[in-house]
């Protein structure tokens, strides 16, 4: 059994060896590893920190020419991974693969086809108020819309089997690829859980890159893709 850890990258020189190293440092017993380093086009330092990385075993280096966005980094992800389970990682440290076990269990356990994180289940750092209340919002029209019930849709944490990309196809670029999932997922009537996870969000002075143009962006691909992909 491998498991595919797909980490898409954009200017995160500060955080990235330190996030590599806690990823590598999970233990899942008989699973391995491989980890897949996506740089979306980083100009801050980061692809030096990345040919570190180059060649050595478990590890794929994977380089965008150009700022394509997180959902282009994580359908390159998909293209190149060879593992049983996939899972998606930020680059930064808001999210704790020590996680990894419990978003694995009902996978493993055949229970499920897609695991969903939830930072409103686990505990964690508090949020920052209008992305508390538009993650909210957002998930709220996302349970509306696929008759589903699930508490955090804009979660990083999202544990796939692989067959499941064998139904569907990802097309966003964009932060949209958060929405795009969740509604593929369900209009595919895919097993989905959701489990808690810890989370430590940061602040835009920290880094933070998703803005509230963002929750709109959401919305709309919400609606898109219920009707109209």
């Amino acid at each position: 059994m491998k498991l595919s850890v797909i980490i898409p990258i954009y200017n995160e020189k500060n955080t990235l060896e330190t996030l590599v190293s806690r990823v590598e440092a999970v233990d899942l017993a008989d699973i391995e590893k491989e980890i897949l380093l996506v740089d979306d086009g980083s100009t801050d330092g980061t692809r030096d920190i990345l040919k570190r990385y180059e060649g050595r075993p478990g590890f794929q280096v994977l380089l965008h020419q150009k700022n394509g966005g997180k959902g282009r980094a994580v359908r390159t992800g998909i293209e190149h991974f060879t593992g049983e389970i996939v899972i998606i990682q930020d680059a930064d440290l808001e999210y704790d693969p020590q996680d990894f076990p419990a978003m694995l269990k009902p996978i493993l356990q055949g229970k499920a086809d897609v695991v969903f994180g939830s930072r409103f289940k686990g505990s964690g750092r508090a949020f920052l108020a209008h992305h508390y209340y538009g993650n909210k919002l957002i998930s709220f029209i996302a349970n509306i819309l696929y008759n589903t019930c699930l508490s955090d849709i804009e979660t990083c944490y999202k544990a796939f089997r692989r067959e499941v990309f064998q139904k569907v196809r990802l097309r966003s670029n964009s932060f949209t690829i958060e929405p795009e999932i969740t509604a593929k997922v369900f209009k595919n009537k895919l097993r989905v859980y959701e489990v808690p996870i810890s989370y430590a969000g940061r602040d835009f002075s920290e880094g933070k890159k998703i803005t509230w143009k963002d929750g709109f962006l959401a919305l709309w691909a919400l609606l898109r893709f219920r009707f109209f992909d």
